[in-house]
């Protein structure tokens, strides 16, 4: 028996457009979320054009020209605008007729090398149980058919299985969103032994021995500790007249130190160190879970990564940053003050799911709302941005 997805009605247009637009293929990525049961989709969004094929005289005719390397950066910049719960689901193909017999192909590559791309980046390890398969969707721009297949990306031998590919209205509105503000104080000692002070591997180190402090953390809603079994909803039936309170679990407390496992004894070392970093400030987090009948530890799974995500994401937007204005070979080792960007979130077009970015101090809105039409094929206004975080110097 194969998966099914479960996908906006909105997308069926918006694929629909994109096969009357441009021709002969375009390839794009599928946003959504796993459930034991079912996979929901939220978005499709087709891959940006590089600047040289802005120019409609230049068309590539044949898959061979798929710039994989391309849409794998794609995906990585789209799942950083991800807030916890979504994910990139799958890849999607538009093509003639000519191309549809190597289209299966094209796609198989594109989810295996998309999905170590982001499995590289991420702090997380995904749990036993969880769903592993990833969406190749395939449509002809003649005749208009959908052909939905998936693969394990556990497991790289994995050979397609059929899925089923439904339209659903309204889906997008049935979302629960859970919010948290997390204080963060993290000190990350630089050893007088590591070369050349490298400061982002340090950093990647010291967010990696944070991470499972966070993954053991509790989490109280609405001031309880909730059995991980218990459903999300339990207690919210006679909250169900008031959609706004029955889809937004804003008090959400999460307790770092205590873990849930006592087996964590950590013993003391004693390092020699020539200087440390210092990661403080309180995060804005938000994870979103559909609503149909969820778990209280698929919540907190889903808030628990937008947590991890959304710090390390950061600093590696900073160091990407620091490069592109300093360099790569400036080591300075007097004391210095970065502010680390902050989390903006945006409502997506008719629905009630937010997404995510970021934004240094110094850049305009307009610069935001590029941003959005190029990696989410989305126009924004500026009056929906929303800022969620201060910033404190």
């Amino acid at each position: 028996m194969g998966r099914t997805y479960f996908a906006e009605e909105a997308i069926g247009q918006y694929l629909s457009d994109l096969s009357t637009k441009l021709k002969p293929y375009v390839t794009g990525l599928l946003i959504g979320q796993c459930s034991p049961q079912r996979d929901y989709v939220i978005r499709a969004i087709r891959t940006p054009p590089k600047e040289e094929q802005k120019d409609d005289t230049v068309s590539p005719s044949k898959l061979a020209s798929i710039d994989e390397e391309w849409i794998t950066t794609h995906a990585s910049q789209v799942s950083r605008m991800l807030p916890g719960g979504l994910l990139v689901l799958g890849v999607f193909i538009i093509a003639t007729p000519e191309l549809s017999k190597d289209s299966q192909n094209a796609l198989r590559k594109l989810i295996f090398s998309v999905e170590k791309s982001l499995t590289k980046r991420r702090l997380w390890k995904p749990a036993e149980e969880e769903v592993s398969d990833r969406a190749a969707l395939q449509i002809c721009s003649a005749t208009k058919k959908v052909v939905c297949r998936t693969y394990d990306v556990q497991d790289p031998k994995s050979s397609a299985k059929p899925a089923d590919w439904k339209y659903q209205s309204a889906l997008s509105a049935s979302w629960l969103a859970l919010d948290c503000t997390v204080n963060v104080n993290i000190h990350i000692p630089l050893l007088a032994t590591s070369p050349n002070h490298d400061l982002e591997k340090n950093t990647k180190n010291g967010l990696n021995r944070w991470s499972k402090q966070i993954e053991g953390s509790v989490f109280l809603i609405n001031g309880q500790v909730k059995d991980d079994d218990t459903e999300l909803l339990e207690g919210q039936k006679k909250l169900r007249g008031n959609t706004q309170s029955s889809t937004q679990f804003s008090d959400i407390k999460v307790l770092t130190q205590l873990s849930q496992g006592s087996s964590h004894r950590s013993t003391a070392t004693v390092q020699v160190c020539s200087g440390s970093i210092n990661l403080r400030g309180a995060v804005k987090c938000r994870a979103y879970i559909h609503n149909n009948k969820p778990k209280v530890k698929e919540a907190i799974q889903a808030l628990k990564r937008d947590i991890i995500n959304t710090l390390s994401d950061r600093c590696e937007i900073l160091f990407e940053d620091l490069i592109i204005n300093e360099g790569p070979h400036k080591k300075s080792f007097e004391r210095e003050y970065h502010v680390l960007p902050q989390r903006l979130f945006v409502p997506m077009a008719g629905s009630s799911v937010m997404l995510s970015d970021y934004k240094f101090g110094d850049e305009a809105a307009g610069e935001i709302q590029e941003r959005f039409v190029e990696m989410l094929d989305q126009s924004v206004q500026a009056e929906d941005i929303h800022i969620a975080e201060e910033v404190n110097t």
